[in-house]
């Protein structure tokens, strides 16, 4: 029976997928894994039984990473599960800050409470809030994942240049995309042209404030600036500073500072971006499902921070080991496991930087014997057996 600890809503179907050998809740101690939205785990204190964290969602800085990687404690997240919700409501937001809707609904509701002919008043206000079309513009896509792939194939179809700027992409996902993007390694060439720019990239400590006044002076005076990724990708200062000069048309973002709720050039939501009925389900899914296959047979898939390694398991038992990424450990491992009499059917070892993962199977069934002497061994950060 595993016990997890609950940090926000999980989708009542989901959890119809952990009903059994599975216990969830908010007030759960000694847990095994910890399913979690924004939460912040940074000051949290984890108990020893603690072997995996699971991000409904893409973003993991509310996550101490550093931290789960010293104690060897999985770190899961769920890349494009709300990748469509976020997409929707940025195309949302590029329309809304380019035909007016907010400003004029806001402004047609003042105008009700005043006397004389509404209908007149209305058609007077066309000019003053007249906005221009997406077709044939240009948008600047920082950040082409899961989520600007999206936005960059629908923006594409919807009549607009798009220009991609992601170095950490893959050449092969490049090209399968540049029938949509035209990739520029050259953040300036971006920003001198583009009429909409969206960032789409993690909140790291070299991605904070990505988006500042420097690079706000490259842009055009008539461009919208569109974040629906992450607070801490913008230098909100600067932004507020171009905007009321006149260097900058709008602003579009689910992250506001309480400043820009009330600047009349800034679109704003609540952090909706991946707060979808669809996308609550595809990332609980996604979660308990990369959980469980870590829980139950030690495969790990999308970890943000140990070696992704999965493996088709023997009919007996299995071994799974997390240790420094240093020579000889494998040769300790099949020594030990040789000295004990055990036979490997199959052995898998992947790296990732500092450390290793190491997946060891049998045929036949295993005692916890053998165990102890492996947790011996020097830079085993955990080892558990599965059977």
């Amino acid at each position: 029976m595993f016990k997890i600890k609950v940090f926000g809503k999980v989708s009542d179907k989901a959890k119809e997928e952990l009903k059994d050998n599975y216990t969830l809740g908010e007030n759960i101690e000694d847990y095994d894994a910890i399913m979690v939205h924004s939460t912040s785990l940074h000051d949290m204190e984890f108990p020893k039984s603690l072997k995996a964290i699971v991000r409904v969602g893409a973003g993991t800085n509310n996550i101490p990473i550093d931290k789960c990687t010293e104690k060897g404690i999985a770190v899961f997240n769920t890349p494009g599960g709300n990748s469509n919700a976020v997409k929707e409501l940025v195309i949302a937001a590029m329309i809304n800050v380019t035909r007016n809707v907010q400003t004029t609904k806001d402004w047609m509701i003042e105008q009700s409470k005043a006397d004389g002919d509404f209908s007149k008043t209305i058609e007077k206000a066309k000019d003053l809030y007249r906005g221009t079309e997406l077709l044939g513009k240009t948008v600047g896509i920082i950040g082409v994942g899961a989520i600007g792939a999206k936005l960059a194939t629908v923006l594409f179809e919807m009549g607009m240049k798009v220009i991609g700027y992601d170095p950490w992409l893959s050449d092969h996902r490049k090209e399968e995309l540049k029938q949509y993007v035209d990739f520029t390694n050259d953040l300036d060439t971006l920003y001198k042209n583009s009429d909409y720019i969206t960032i789409h990239l993690p909140a790291t400590k070299d991605t904070e404030k990505f988006i500042n006044e420097e690079a706000i002076k490259k842009m055009k005076p008539t461009a919208y600036i569109i974040n629906y990724a992450r607070g801490q990708l913008v230098d909100h200062e600067a932004i507020l500073k171009a905007l009321d000069a006149g260097k900058l048309k709008g602003y579009a973002t689910d992250f506001p500072t309480k400043e820009e709720l009330t600047n009349p050039h800034v679109f704003s939501t609540p952090h909706l971006g991946a707060d979808t009925v669809e996308a609550s389900e595809n990332c609980s899914r996604m979660a308990i499902s990369q959980m469980k296959a870590f829980l139950e047979n030690g495969d790990i898939v999308n970890s943000v921070n140990l070696p992704n390694l999965s493996t088709e398991r023997a009919n007996g038992s299995r071994i799974v080991m997390l240790h420094k990424n240093v020579v000889g450990m494998l040769g300790q491992i099949t020594d030990i496991l040789s000295q004990s009499g055990l036979n490997i059917e199959k052995l898998s070892n992947k790296g990732r930087g500092d450390v290793a993962y190491t997946i060891v199977d049998f045929d036949v069934k295993i005692d916890d014997s053998v165990m102890k002497t492996l947790e011996k061994i020097e830079h085993v950060i955990n080892a558990r057996i599965i059977k």
